[in-house]
């Protein structure tokens, strides 16, 4: 596997963190610390109230701000809700999709996550579609069938022309924020596994391009480890990107 064909990604996810005030003054630290990562893509998805505040901090720098969520619909009655096109309109190029904990806390399911995909492609974002496990899929030995299936139905109806522009993180449910990380084994095999289901749906040129992040209590201490592993890409940080220190040690990790 050629990772030269695939540009690191290293994406914070701040989750409900930070202030417009507190964001812009956590990114002007950060800014002259991750300066010099010129081989990878640095990105912040930021909540949407931050957005504006984090983009006019990052001016000028390597840092990308892209967004926590995005919904199928481009306008209509979904109170609370922002569109794709409200997004772009903003200038934001990156989305999570189907994070754990929208999937956990606020019904997503894996058509949802596809249809929140597709309006994020259709407007030319780029998602960052999540799919993992639960810590009791993976006692029962179905990792690999609900990894699977995950990436099958978030990818139902993309054609492969938009491929490209397809980001897919595996978060093990089990590792967010309980300071578990699957090992850089258990995070290969998986990330592999995902590539294969990629290759199967569409081509192996299209799998090996595929950029494919890992998301599980990524950190300092672990980063180049998983970052080493041939099918992992680079990483979806939670808690670590708020430390600037932190998020640039693993910055640094996929520049090596």
């Amino acid at each position: 596997m050629n990772k030269s064909l695939r540009t690191p990604l290293i994406a914070g996810n701040w989750k409900m963190n930070k202030t417009p005030a507190e964001a812009a003054a956590l990114i002007s630290e950060l800014k002259p610390m991750v300066a010099e990562c010129s081989s990878s893509t640095i990105l912040l998805c930021v909540p949407f109230v931050d957005i504006d505040a984090a983009q006019k901090a990052a001016c000028g720098s390597n840092i990308n701000i892209g967004a926590e969520n995005v919904h199928f619909a481009d306008h209509g009655a979904y109170t609370g809700e922002i569109s794709a096109s409200m997004l772009t309109e903003m200038g934001v190029k990156y989305v999570i999709v189907g994070h754990s904990e929208r999937r956990q806390y606020f019904g997503e399911t894996d058509e949802t996550v596809n249809l929140r995909a597709r309006a994020a492609l259709d407007a030319g974002m780029k998602p960052i579609i999540c799919v993992g496990e639960t810590l009791t899929q993976r006692d029962q030995g179905i990792t690999a069938e609900t990894v699977s299936l995950q990436t099958k139905i978030a990818l139902s109806g993309v054609p492969a022309e938009q491929m490209k522009n397809v980001v897919i993180a595996y978060e093990p449910v089990w590792a967010i924020g309980t300071g578990r990380t699957a090992t850089t084994a258990q995070a290969q095999e998986v990330c592999a596994l995902i590539r294969d289901v990629i290759r199967g749906l569409y081509s192996g040129d299209i799998a090996d391009a595929a950029v494919i992040l890992y998301g599980g209590s990524m950190n300092a201490a672990n980063a180049a480890d998983l970052l080493a592993e041939p099918d992992v890409d680079g990483g979806l940080i939670g808690g670590a990107s708020l430390k600037p220190i932190d998020f640039t040690v693993i910055a640094k990790a996929a520049e090596a």
